[in-house]
């Protein structure tokens, strides 16, 4: 297999984020030195080296995955996605063993149906590299080189994942509370709030610890996904001296004196060890005061900027305690000296019940749910 480290010096590349994060991202990408960043809908496209690929699996925050894009062409038709996927050069990175299973999606397009776009990927996939290793056949246990494709609006991209698992997944919350926020987003309403190494951040509904801790790792500049591995360091298309060098490189940027502190609360006593537990994963616990407490006992603290996933109920009942919390919210939350709340919250009338309209206003994504980020910094 020809080593596409020796071949190519530059690659465009794809990072998936949160809708709403984009231009959160495209900042981030922007000061480690990535090049050609462009923001588009739920995704930022980039440009770089190997050593480009490695630092952005390391040290985004806000990126959910980092693909490498192959190609982008029309496909109005099976054969025309058949014949697009075929003239990538596959077996640059696709060795005679390796395994490579398809995932996509499709929106807007003529081609809708998953599971046949899926089947015609991998069959223009298994032709291509059946004329290059001149065999008929792909055990394909090898290292993984997941392919992905999207077609929006009748545009196929392809790409290849260089992440493996998603980049959320930071290692340190391998437990979690009943409805936790996702580390990618909560590490970009950070970045909106401006966390520095001289912050002081509280979050009264802290779970299991997300924001408390993406804080921390933003104001320590401790790189998210430093100790995991990448599904790309087992292609054998990069030398491992290339992420030894980036981990090396994280290593140095990270600032260990500073005022930065957290302190967090939650009702449940449970929430709290969690809390406790994942920072100390984490290696930010001596940054941190966790305690038990009810929001009606918050205390507003100037020079302190607030974090908020409070509860929402589905249910009616729920629902109703839900909106009695905003009340307290709007309450307790007071306005204060260079003090600041961001809270993220799909109810559609939040701010009535909270009793101001908020400074700002975000729409983002919990998942698959719509929601609001509410900035008070005023």
């Amino acid at each position: 297999m020809q080593k596409l480290g020796m071949k190519m010096t530059e690659l465009t590349y794809i990072a998936p984020c949160h809708f709403g994060l984009e231009s959160v991202l495209a900042g981030e990408l922007k000061r480690m030195g990535a090049q050609a960043v462009t923001p588009d809908n739920g995704k930022v496209e980039f440009s770089g080296g190997m050593d480009m690929m490695a630092r952005a699996n390391i040290n985004l925050r806000t990126a959910e995955r980092v693909l490498i894009k192959l190609a982008s062409f029309p496909a109005k038709s099976f054969e025309e996605l058949f014949q697009g996927v075929k003239t990538i050069p596959l077996e640059d990175f696709i060795g005679k063993k390796d395994a490579f299973p398809v995932k996509g999606w499709s929106l807007n397009s003529q081609l809708h149906s998953i599971p046949d776009c899926q089947a015609i990927v991998k069959k223009a996939a298994v032709e291509r590299l059946k004329a290059h290793y001149h065999q008929d056949w792909f055990s394909e246990t090898g290292p993984m080189h997941q392919i992905r494709f999207s077609i929006m609006k009748d545009t196929a991209t392809i790409m290849l994942d260089t992440s493996g698992a998603g980049l959320h997944k930071r290692g340190y919350r391998a437990k979690s509370n009943e409805a936790p926020i996702k580390e990618t987003l909560a590490a970009g309403i950070i970045d909106l709030a401006r966390v520095k190494d001289f912050s002081q951040v509280y979050d009264p509904f802290c779970g299991s610890g997300t924001f408390l801790i993406e804080a921390a790792l933003k104001a320590l500049n401790i790189p998210p996904c430093l100790r995991r591995k990448f599904a790309a360091q087992d292609w054998g298309l990069c030398d491992p001296i290339v992420w030894q060098q980036e981990r090396s490189r994280g290593l140095d940027l990270m600032k260990r004196d500073t005022e930065f502190f957290a302190r967090g609360s939650d009702l449940d006593p449970e929430c709290v060890a969690l809390t406790k537990e994942n920072a100390k994963k984490a290696g930010v616990l001596k940054k941190m005061s966790v305690i038990t407490a009810d929001i009606r006992d918050f205390t507003a603290k100037e020079n302190t900027i607030t974090f908020a996933n409070p509860p929402y109920g589905e249910r009616l009942l729920d629902r109703r305690e839900s909106e009695q919390i905003y009340r307290t919210m709007g309450k307790v939350f007071r306005r204060m000296e260079r003090a600041g709340y961001y809270i993220i919250s799909p109810h559609d009338s939040f701010e009535t019940f909270y009793g101001r309209k908020a400074d700002k206003r975000r729409k983002l994504y919990n998942g698959m749910m719509k929601c609001q980020l509410f900035q008070y910094f005023k």
